[in-house]
């Protein structure tokens, strides 16, 4: 007696957790009760084996699918405290039952404070709120219908009537009626805490048994399924389920109960459950292949076993279910207080503490000190030091002065910056006017470095926002702020682009040519000098052309005489008809081009020229490199670390503005509505479970 006082404690112990977390969503607090799940298949009698249980009619009948949506069946043993009627109404309240007495009654989860002692009531309860989910057709719904009955002649159980599995759709049943159906009975049945009640009629192949075949399914072993063979009084004469029940079909580690149920015709006759649990206990104790074992048979015996095993799969699985809950309940208070706790009080020191929290990720994010530190991906101002030491220093490293100025160029620029009075020397002017005009060319990848790191810049602002919880809840204030820090950003970019562009102009308008990096024009022009020595080839006496060592014809005139000053420019007249006893002396042409290739002085020339501009516009090459990501951390990343949480104040922290910011969002409202139920069930659960 003890122990069964004892499993009732225990088993109720969970009804109560079932039904604290039926009214706020069980699939919410991802913690799986222990719990009996009947499966089969239609017509297997799965609601004859639940009534027999019960001892009383109360469950829909008809044909196709009658269980359309779980059935969690909460049986609670109490003892009797007033005679049975016997038919006779002691109370108006019993209805017109002529089984009812005040002893026996059941009560809906979604009726609370209802009773029902007429159990005719409850079937009509079931059809009415199952129609009200699921329509009159023939669909169905996983949301389950929470049913106590109180009763002296029960075992202190929980069972799930699941729906029967079907094949083919009939009527107005939906076309995936069978997938539908396999996938709400996979989902209860998959879980560990659930045992498994597998209908099978006894008149038919075990191997094709539709639940047997689902439960291995998920349950390979058979630990945790027990087989219930129905129609046993139906099967053909001389045969049983001997070797079934001895485990030597197909092994269940908690075995086989055969039962007797009512058959269709007693049904419609309305032959009492009592007498059919009679009819039941004489077949098993008068059949020669069951009498021998009748005490393990029927009803009864099923009642008891499901009974003990549910205690005992409680006791083992309730360390667990109490770990579960403590877990739980720690989880959705933490997300509580994200979303400004059970009240929703908001103030204006929200947005003083968001703003706060806001710049110190921010400062966090850019020094590299934050906790949450990436381990497969730069990230912060790691990115930022990218785009100043790989991106910017390759893109100005790999400026060549000479991709757009060539050697003819070149020549061309020496005699026109020698004026009306041609050099003796190599012309410094030309030196200066092609190295600045290559320094302009740093002005684009410098400034595209600004644009580069504002883009990072913005990448980290969209990264925080995320991560801040208080900007799910306040859409508005989300919204405003980055509109405040992306134009902040904007306005800090105007001088930061500023003095890049002007650090660019200070290497163009002074050209320093006593730096000490810098080749001077006397030894260049001797590294010239020894260079076109060195592969000049032994010339004859008399020579027509010539060959520099980059291999260029040049024009020279055949007679021993000096080439002109401008000989590569008329080459090409030379050879024009001579009038005689005329000076030759025609106008310039429109346009003068160079008619011929470089000769032996413009080539040195040039080559010098080239090599001073190479020194030199390595040397500006290498202090913008050094210089602008200074100039950009000055006045762009650290300029925004000082100054943005003083920005963000002057533009959020305003009265008229305030209210509006603190709107929450429907998403976050309705969350939370859910998260303080779930912590009220968790509590409830806690002290459920806190005496066990």
């Amino acid at each position: 007696m003890a122990t069964t006082t004892l499993g009732s404690e225990i088993v109720s112990v969970i009804n109560k957790l079932q039904d604290v977390f039926s009214a706020v969503g069980s699939s919410a607090s991802q913690i799986d009760l222990p719990q009996i799940c009947v499966l089969g298949s239609q017509s297997s009698g799965k609601s004859s084996v639940l009534e027999n249980i019960v001892g009383r009619d109360f469950l829909p009948r008809g044909t196709g699918i009658v269980t359309r949506r779980p059935l969690v069946l909460q049986l609670i043993n109490r003892p009797a405290t007033a005679p049975q009627t016997n038919g006779e109404k002691k109370d108006p309240k019993l209805g017109n039952d002529a089984h009812a007495n005040e002893n026996e009654w059941g009560e809906f989860l979604h009726l609370p404070g209802q009773k029902f002692y007429d159990f005719n009531k409850i079937r009509e309860e079931i059809v009415r709120d199952t129609e009200a989910k699921t329509g009159r057709n023939a669909g169905i719904s996983p949301q389950p219908i929470n049913l106590r009955i109180y009763s002296p002649n029960v075992l202190t159980l929980t069972l799930v009537d699941l729906p029967g599995l079907t094949k083919v759709p009939v009527g107005d049943q939906p076309r995936d009626i069978e997938k539908q159906i396999r996938d709400m009975l996979t989902k209860y049945i998959t879980k560990p805490a659930c045992i498994i009640l597998a209908v099978t009629p006894a008149n038919t192949d075990l191997a094709n048994s539709d639940g047997l075949k689902m439960a291995r399914e998920v349950d390979p072993e058979g630990q945790r399924t027990i087989g219930v063979l129905t129609k046993i009084d139906l099967m053909d004469a001389g045969t049983d389920v001997v070797d079934i029940l001895a485990g030597r079909v197909i092994p269940l580690r908690l075995g086989y109960v055969p039962v007797v149920n009512r058959g269709q015709r007693d049904i419609d006759s309305n032959k009492p459950i009592s007498a059919a649990l009679d009819y039941e206990r004489e077949f098993f104790e008068n059949h020669p292949s069951y009498k021998g074992k009748a005490q393990y048979c029927g009803t009864p015996f099923l009642a008891r076993k499901l009974n003990m095993i549910l205690m005992h799969h409680i006791r083992a699985t309730l360390p667990d279910i109490k770990a579960r809950i403590t877990q739980q309940l720690q989880k959705f208070n933490t997300e509580l207080q994200t979303l400004g706790g059970p009240t929703a009080e908001s103030s204006s020191g929200v947005v003083l503490s968001v703003i706060t929290d806001f710049c110190s990720e921010f400062r966090t994010t850019i020094d590299g000190s934050t906790n949450d530190l990436s381990l497969n991906e730069l990230s912060g101002g790691a990115r930022i030091s990218f785009v100043f030491h790989e991106l910017y220093n390759q893109g100005i490293k790999t400026i060549d002065p000479f991709d757009q100025v060539k050697d003819g160029d070149i020549r061309v620029i020496l005699y026109n910056s020698s004026g009306s009075t041609p050099s003796l020397f190599v012309d410094t002017t030309a030196f200066e006017v092609i190295v600045k005009q290559q320094i302009k060319r740093l002005e684009e990848p410098s400034v595209k470095c600004c644009q580069l790191v504002y883009d990072e810049l913005i990448r980290i602002l969209g990264q925080i926002l995320a991560k801040i919880q208080a900007f799910r809840r306040f859409p508005a204030l989300r919204e405003r702020f980055n509109s405040v820090v992306v134009n902040f950003f904007k306005t800090s970019m105007n001088p930061t682009t500023k003095l890049v562009t002007d650090m660019v102009a200070m290497q163009a308008c002074y050209v320093n040519t006593t730096h000490p990096d810098f080749l001077n024009g006397h030894k260049a022009l001797a590294i010239v000098n020894e260079r076109m020595n060195a592969n000049k080839p032994p010339a004859p006496a008399e020579t027509k052309g010539a060959k520099l060592n980059n291999g260029r014809d040049l024009d020279v005139d055949s007679k021993k005489e000096e080439p002109s000053f401008f000989g590569s420019f008329f080459s090409a007249a030379k050879n024009a008809p001579k009038k005689k006893g005329a000076a030759i002396m025609d106008s310039p042409p429109p346009i003068i081009r160079p008619q011929a290739a470089l000769n032996d002085r413009e080539t040195m020339e040039t080559e010098v020229i080239k090599l001073l501009i190479h020194s030199y516009f390595n040397i500006v090459k290498r202090e913008m490199i050094d210089m602008v990501p200074k100039a950009i951390t000055l006045t762009l990343v650290n300029h925004s670390k000082e100054n943005l949480q003083r920005e963000l104040i002057q533009e959020l922290y305003k009265a008229e503005v305030l209210d509006d910011l603190l709107k929450e969002s429907e998403f976050v409202v309705n969350r939370r509505r859910e998260v303080v139920a779930m912590v009220q069930a968790l509590n409830k659960a806690e002290e459920i479970v806190a005496g066990v």
